[in-house]
Protein backbone atom coordinates (compact mmCIF):
# COMPACT_ATOMS: atom_id res chain seq x y z
CA UNK A 1 0.00 0.00 0.00
CA UNK A 2 1.58 3.36 -1.19
CA UNK A 3 1.27 6.33 1.15
CA UNK A 4 0.06 9.60 -0.50
CA UNK A 5 1.79 12.88 0.06
CA UNK A 6 -0.36 15.21 1.45
CA UNK A 7 -0.02 17.51 -2.10
CA UNK A 8 -2.01 14.38 -2.92
CA UNK A 9 -4.10 14.06 -0.12
CA UNK A 10 -5.33 17.76 -0.82
CA UNK A 11 -6.27 17.43 -4.10
CA UNK A 12 -2.76 18.07 -5.97
CA UNK A 13 -1.82 21.35 -8.07
CA UNK A 14 -5.21 22.45 -8.30
CA UNK A 15 -5.80 23.07 -4.50
CA UNK A 16 -2.31 24.68 -4.12
CA UNK A 17 -3.41 27.62 -7.34
CA UNK A 18 -6.96 27.98 -5.78
CA UNK A 19 -5.03 28.88 -2.46
CA UNK A 20 -2.42 30.84 -4.31
CA UNK A 21 -5.41 32.54 -6.39
CA UNK A 22 -7.12 32.80 -3.40
CA UNK A 23 -4.35 34.67 -1.24
CA UNK A 24 -3.09 37.34 -4.13
CA UNK A 25 -7.24 38.77 -4.58
CA UNK A 26 -6.93 39.87 -0.81
CA UNK A 27 -3.20 40.89 -1.46
CA UNK A 28 -4.11 42.97 -4.07
CA UNK A 29 -6.58 45.46 -2.82
CA UNK A 30 -4.37 45.41 1.14
CA UNK A 31 -2.48 48.70 1.65
CA UNK A 32 0.09 47.29 3.63
CA UNK A 33 0.97 44.24 1.76
CA UNK A 34 0.42 45.24 -2.00
CA UNK A 35 3.91 47.41 -1.96
CA UNK A 36 5.74 44.55 -0.79
CA UNK A 37 4.98 43.21 -4.14
CA UNK A 38 6.18 44.98 -6.90
CA UNK A 39 5.86 43.79 -10.13
CA UNK A 40 2.59 45.69 -11.83
CA UNK A 41 1.09 42.40 -12.27
CA UNK A 42 0.60 39.57 -8.84
CA UNK A 43 0.51 37.02 -11.45
CA UNK A 44 4.51 35.94 -11.00
CA UNK A 45 4.14 35.98 -7.37
CA UNK A 46 1.09 33.92 -7.16
CA UNK A 47 2.87 31.26 -9.75
CA UNK A 48 5.87 31.28 -6.99
CA UNK A 49 3.87 30.87 -4.60
CA UNK A 50 1.75 28.17 -5.94
CA UNK A 51 4.72 26.18 -7.30
CA UNK A 52 6.97 26.71 -3.81
CA UNK A 53 3.77 25.02 -1.81
CA UNK A 54 3.29 22.33 -3.81
CA UNK A 55 6.93 21.31 -3.89
CA UNK A 56 6.95 21.77 0.25
CA UNK A 57 3.88 19.43 0.14
CA UNK A 58 5.25 16.59 -1.74
CA UNK A 59 4.41 17.62 -5.43
CA UNK A 60 6.51 18.83 -8.26
CA UNK A 61 10.15 19.87 -7.94
CA UNK A 62 9.25 22.84 -10.40
CA UNK A 63 9.81 25.78 -8.16
CA UNK A 64 13.43 24.62 -7.25
CA UNK A 65 14.39 23.95 -10.86
CA UNK A 66 13.24 27.12 -11.44
CA UNK A 67 14.33 29.27 -8.48
CA UNK A 68 16.98 27.30 -6.47
CA UNK A 69 16.92 26.53 -3.00
CA UNK A 70 13.74 28.52 -1.70
CA UNK A 71 15.68 30.79 1.23
CA UNK A 72 12.54 32.45 2.41
CA UNK A 73 14.05 34.65 4.72
CA UNK A 74 16.95 35.83 2.43
CA UNK A 75 14.66 36.55 -0.34
CA UNK A 76 12.04 38.44 1.98
CA UNK A 77 14.73 40.50 3.43
CA UNK A 78 14.41 43.66 1.31
CA UNK A 79 11.23 44.37 2.61
CA UNK A 80 9.87 45.40 6.03
CA UNK A 81 8.15 42.28 7.41
CA UNK A 82 6.81 43.33 11.21
CA UNK A 83 3.74 42.24 12.94
CA UNK A 84 1.65 43.83 11.17
CA UNK A 85 2.59 42.61 7.97
CA UNK A 86 2.49 39.65 9.60
CA UNK A 87 -0.92 39.78 10.74
CA UNK A 88 -2.34 40.63 7.27
CA UNK A 89 -0.74 37.83 5.40
CA UNK A 90 -2.13 35.43 8.08
CA UNK A 91 -5.53 37.12 7.64
CA UNK A 92 -5.94 36.95 3.53
CA UNK A 93 -3.89 33.43 3.76
CA UNK A 94 -6.67 32.61 6.48
CA UNK A 95 -9.58 33.19 4.22
CA UNK A 96 -7.58 31.62 1.13
CA UNK A 97 -7.57 28.44 3.16
CA UNK A 98 -11.28 28.78 4.70
CA UNK A 99 -12.01 28.74 0.15
CA UNK A 100 -10.39 25.20 0.45
CA UNK A 101 -13.11 23.58 2.85
CA UNK A 102 -10.57 21.12 3.57
CA UNK A 103 -10.89 17.82 6.06
CA UNK A 104 -9.89 19.41 9.40
CA UNK A 105 -6.79 17.32 9.92
CA UNK A 106 -5.66 18.56 6.37
CA UNK A 107 -6.54 22.35 7.02
CA UNK A 108 -5.26 22.57 10.82
CA UNK A 109 -1.53 20.71 9.32
CA UNK A 110 -1.37 23.54 6.42
CA UNK A 111 -2.54 26.36 8.95
CA UNK A 112 -0.13 25.24 11.41
CA UNK A 113 2.86 25.58 8.31
CA UNK A 114 1.74 28.69 7.23
CA UNK A 115 1.99 30.15 10.89
CA UNK A 116 5.23 28.94 11.40
CA UNK A 117 6.31 30.47 7.74
CA UNK A 118 4.99 33.87 8.52
CA UNK A 119 6.37 34.16 12.11
CA UNK A 120 9.71 33.14 10.53
CA UNK A 121 9.20 36.10 8.10
CA UNK A 122 9.32 38.51 10.68
CA UNK A 123 12.37 40.65 10.35
CA UNK A 124 11.41 44.43 11.45
CA UNK A 125 10.64 45.24 15.33
CA UNK A 126 7.10 47.28 15.44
Amino acid sequence: MQTQTFFEQVGGEETFRRLAKRFYEGVAEDELLRPMYPEEDLGPAEERLALFLMQYWGGPRTYSEHRGHPRLRMRHAPFRVDRAAHDAWLRHMRDAVDSLELPAELEKQLWNYLVYAANSMINTQG
